[in-house]
């Protein structure tokens, strides 16, 4: 069944820590705060050697950084979304997570202060060139994106991402992928959240240097199971759903994203 909770082993040696200088409180992560560091660490050197600067990163509060584009299109669609998703990880997963999201343009140097973005919306998306130039550094540097189609950005967004990875092409995920079980089950993709044009929904993927940058589901739009529950009237089933799947997108990127 979808959502089927994950248990990896050991889980039982992993204790919450929930100081300031804790890591992350760990359980039913299944890996331990050392190697968390380690994926940290390695981001923010990484950021650091090829930019020059160190991200401001709150090391205890994992945070999602919305993405503030041009071109027309409401890119602060599902307002209470990324707030709720937050508070279900932070919950059902043990992560420590801030209390809301960060916004951020493609153009701005705090960029590189967040490892993973967020963009959704139902309009036109538009790039300078600058958000092109910056963005592809930012995948160089080990960046990561979840775009969500919330209907009506699809084409744009293509192509928009031709301009950003030009020798890159989406492909389809496996359902095997670890994507789909890094904490809960998902046994055929990503969960169908809203009907759009009544095709499955995808996860989509663009690849760099043989590592995932983005990763986009398609025709599910998970950011409208995540809105407070009197906004679409979704089923409690499905909004759990489309929580426990963002969930495991968070959770996959927080293992170093393999």
């Amino acid at each position: 069944m979808a959502g089927t909770p994950v248990m990896p082993p050991g889980l039982g040696a992993v204790k919450s820590m929930a100081s300031r200088h804790a890591c992350v409180r760990m359980y039913h992560l299944g890996f331990s705060c050392v190697s968390y560091w380690m994926i940290v660490l390695s981001i923010i050197l990484s950021l650091t050697v090829l930019y020059g600067q160190v991200p401001s990163v709150q090391p205890d509060r994992f945070v999602i950084a919305r993405v503030k584009y041009g071109g027309g299109g409401d890119w602060y669609s599902n307002p209470t979304s990324i707030p709720n998703l937050l508070s279900f990880i932070s919950k059902r997963t043990g992560v420590l997570t801030a209390d809301k999201e960060a916004v951020v343009e493609l153009s701005s140097p705090r960029l590189f202060s967040y490892p993973y973005l967020y963009l959704n919306g139902h309009g036109n998306i538009k790039f300078t060139d600058r958000d092109v130039q910056q963005l592809r550094r930012y995948f160089e540097g080990g960046g990561f994106l979840h775009a969500d189609d919330n209907y009506g950005m699809d084409a744009s967004f293509r192509h928009e991402m031709k301009r950003v990875l030009p020798n890159s092409e989406f492909v389809e995920l496996p359902f095997d992928h670890p994507v789909y079980k890094s904490h809960f089950k998902f046994s055929n993709g990503p969960p169908k959240i809203h009907e759009h044009d009544g095709k499955p929904a995808q996860g989509l993927s663009l690849f760099l240097d043989g590592k995932m940058v983005v990763y986009y589901t398609y025709q599910s739009d998970l950011g409208d199971g995540w809105e407070d529950e009197d906004v679409h009237n979704d089923p409690a089933d499905i909004r759990e759903a489309a929580l426990k799947m963002g969930s495991n997108i968070v959770i996959w990127r927080l293992r170093g994203g393999q």
